[in-house]
C-alpha cells in the first residue's frame, strides 16, 4: 500500500480521498491555491502546499507545479479526484513518465475517452449500442445536412472533446444547422482546444442511467449499483440516486455486463463510469467518465464498498477483491448537489461568506462537504458547497428522509438551490420515479421553488432562526467569534 499520497484536488472531494487515505495509514499531501490557503482540506491534510493564485490555470492545472510537490514530499501517488486533471490524458502520461501512480486509468484509455468520436467508434466495433449518428467530425454544413437528413431530426450536434454539457447543441430543422454548426465548432475550440464536432440523433425523453466499474490490472471488472442521473440543468446533474427508478435485476445485469464489455474494450482499470442513455425500453452508449464521479456516494450507501479505498488498493497493484455475485444492492440512496447558486436567476453562482452554516444529520445522512461558518465560496471555482446523501430502506423513506434533512440544512450569507432540491422531493412526478432528461423544464420547477422560498420565509421552515441572533449581546458574541476565527485563520501557517 501507498505510504504518501498527493490529493490534486480541493474541497469536498479533496477531504474525501483524504478520509479513505487516512482510513488505510496512508500520509496525505494537500496542494492549494492562495483562495485556499486556509481552506478546510489544507488543514486536513499531513501537508499542505501553495502552488499558485486563485485562477485554476495558475493553481489546479499547473502540472509542473503539481509534480513537483510530489517529488519533493515523496509522495508515491497522485488521486486526481474529479475536474481539474482527473480526466487530463497528459497529465497521467506525465506521472507515469515520473514514476509516480497516477490513481485512475492509464493515460492511454483516457486519450481514447477524451475524444467521443473515438470512443463511438471503439463502441461500435465492440457490439456496443450506440444512437444513430456520424463516425468522424463534421466540417462542411452541407455534408452535415445531408446527414441529418437521414437520422431524422432533431440532432444533437456534440464536441468531440467536450464535457460537463459544454459543446452541445440540439438542432430541430434544416435551416438551423448550418448556423448551430459553426456556433458550437466556436465553442469547442474556445473551451477544449478542438473543434471537432459529430452529429447524434438526439432522444426526446431520455433517462440517463450510468454504471459504475472496478477494473484491476489483472482483467478483473465487476459491474456495481446503478444510478439514475436524470434531474439535470445544462446538461449538469444536481440530484442523482442508486438505484435508479425502473431498474429491473434482468435490465441491470443486462446493462451491467454491457459496461463491463466496453471496460475490457478499452483496456480499463481502476474506477470509472460507463454512461448510457434509456428512452423506451432500449439503452444506448454515451460515453465513459474515467475518474471518480461527484455522485459515488450514493453507491457505496447502496453496496457498503468504499470506492476511494478499492481506487488506492487498485493502483497499488492489488487483485480486485470482490466477485460479481458478492455485490448485493441494499436500500435506495438519494443525493442533492448542495450549490451556491439561485435557481431563480438560470442557476447563477452566488459567490461569497458563509454566516451560518448548519448541516443535516441523523440516521441515514451523510454530508460530504468543505465549508464551514465563516467559509468563504470563491468565485474561481465550482459552487458546490456539499453533496448531501441519505440512504432509506426504500425509494419513499429516502425521499421522505431527504425532505427532512433539506429542512435541517442552513446556509446563510449565500444563496443556495436548496429550494430547488425541497421542490423536486415534493412533486408527484418525481416520487413516481417518472423521470427525463427534461424534468425540470417538462414539469414547472422553477414556479415550485418560488412557493418553497416563500412558505420557508413565511414559516421559517428551514431553521434558521435558529442561527440568527436574538438580541446586542448574543450578536456582539457571534460577532467576537467570526472575527477570532478569521484572525485565527490568518495567524496558521
Amino acid at each position: 500500500m501507498f505510504k504518501k499520497v498527493l490529493v490534486a484536488n480541493r474541497g469536498e472531494i479533496a477531504i474525501r480521498v483524504m478520509r479513505a487515505c487516512r482510513e488505510l495509514g496512508i500520509a496525505t499531501v494537500a496542494v492549494c491555491s492562495e483562495a485556499d490557503k486556509n481552506a478546510l482540506f489544507a488543514k486536513y491534510a499531513d501537508e499542505a502546499y501553495l502552488i499558485g493564485p486563485a485562477p485554476s490555470s495558475q493553481s489546479y492545472l499547473d502540472m509542473d507545479a503539481i509534480l513537483d510537490v510530489a517529488k519533493k514530499t515523496g509522495a508515491e501517488g497522485i488521486h486526481p479526484g474529479y475536474g481539474f486533471l482527473s480526466e487530463n490524458a497528459e497529465f497521467a502520461r506525465r506521472c507515469e513518465e515520473e514514476g509516480i501512480v497516477f490513481i485512475g486509468p492509464p493515460s492511454n484509455v483516457i486519450a481514447e475517452m477524451g475524444s467521443k468520436i473515438r470512443a463511438r467508434n471503439l463502441m461500435i466495433k465492440a457490439g456496443v449500442p450506440v444512437l444513430p449518428g456520424t463516425k468522424d467530425a463534421i466540417e462542411d454544413a452541407e455534408k452535415a445536412k445531408t446527414i441529418a437528413d437521414e437520422i431524422g431530426y432533431p440532432v444533437l450536434l456534440k464536441a468531440s472533446a467536450g464535457g460537463g454539457g459544454i459543446g452541445m447543441k440540439v438542432v430541430n430543422s434544416r435551416e438551423e444547422l448550418a448556423n448551430a454548426l459553426n456556433s458550437t465548432r466556436q465553442m469547442a475550440g474556445s473551451a477544449f482546444g478542438d473543434s471537432s464536432v459529430f452529429i447524434e440523433k438526439y432522444v426526446t425523453e431520455p433517462r440517463h442511467i450510468e454504471i459504475q466499474i472496478l477494473a484491476d490490472s489483472y482483467g478483473n471488472i465487476v459491474y456495481l449499483s446503478d444510478r439514475e442521473c436524470s434531474i439535470q440543468r445544462r446538461h449538469q446533474k444536481l440530484i442523482e440516486e442508486a438505484p435508479s427508478p425502473i431498474m429491473t435485476p434482468e435490465l441491470r445485469a443486462e446493462m451491467g455486463e454491457t459496461a463491463v464489455r466496453v471496460a475490457k474494450a478499452i483496456g480499463y482499470v481502476n474506477a470509472g463510469t460507463v454512461e448510457f442513455l434509456y428512452s423506451k425500453g432500449k439503452f444506448y452508449f454515451l460515453e465513459v467518465n474515467t475518474r471518480l464521479q461527484v455522485e459515488h456516494g450514493v453507491t457505496e450507501m447502496v453496496t457498503g464498498i468504499d470506492l476511494v479505498k478499492e481506487q488506492l488498493r487498485i493502483a497499488c497493484g492489488k487483485k480486485l477483491g470482490l466477485r460479481q455475485e458478492e455485490i448485493v444492492i441494499n436500500g435506495h440512496a438519494i443525493e442533492c448537489r448542495i450549490n451556491a447558486e439561485d435557481p431563480l436567476n438560470d442557476f447563477a453562482p452566488s459567490p461569497g461568506k458563509i454566516r451560518r452554516y448548519r448541516s443535516a444529520g441523523g440516521p441515514g445522512v451523510r454530508v460530504d462537504s468543505g465549508v464551514h461558518m465563516g467559509y468563504t465560496i470563491s468565485p474561481y471555482y465550482d459552487s458546490m458547497i456539499s453533496k448531501l446523501c441519505v440512504w432509506g430502506r426504500t425509494r419513499q423513506e429516502a425521499i421522505s428522509r431527504m425532505e427532512r434533512a433539506l429542512y435541517e440544512y442552513v446556509v446563510m450569507g449565500v444563496t443556495t438551490n436548496i429550494p430547488f432540491h425541497k421542490a423536486v422531493m415534493r412533486n408527484p412526478v418525481f416520487k413516481k420515479g417518472d423521470l427525463t432528461t427534461n424534468f425540470i423544464e417538462d414539469h414547472n420547477i422553477l414556479e415550485a421553488v418560488e412557493e418553497v422560498v416563500k412558505s420557508d420565509a413565511a414559516k421559517g421552515a428551514t431553521l434558521a432562526s435558529a442561527f440568527e441572533p436574538k438580541d446586542k449581546k448574543v450578536a456582539a458574541i457571534a460577532a467576537a467569534v467570526e472575527s477570532y476565527v478569521s484572525m485565527a485563520q490568518k495567524t496558521q501557517r
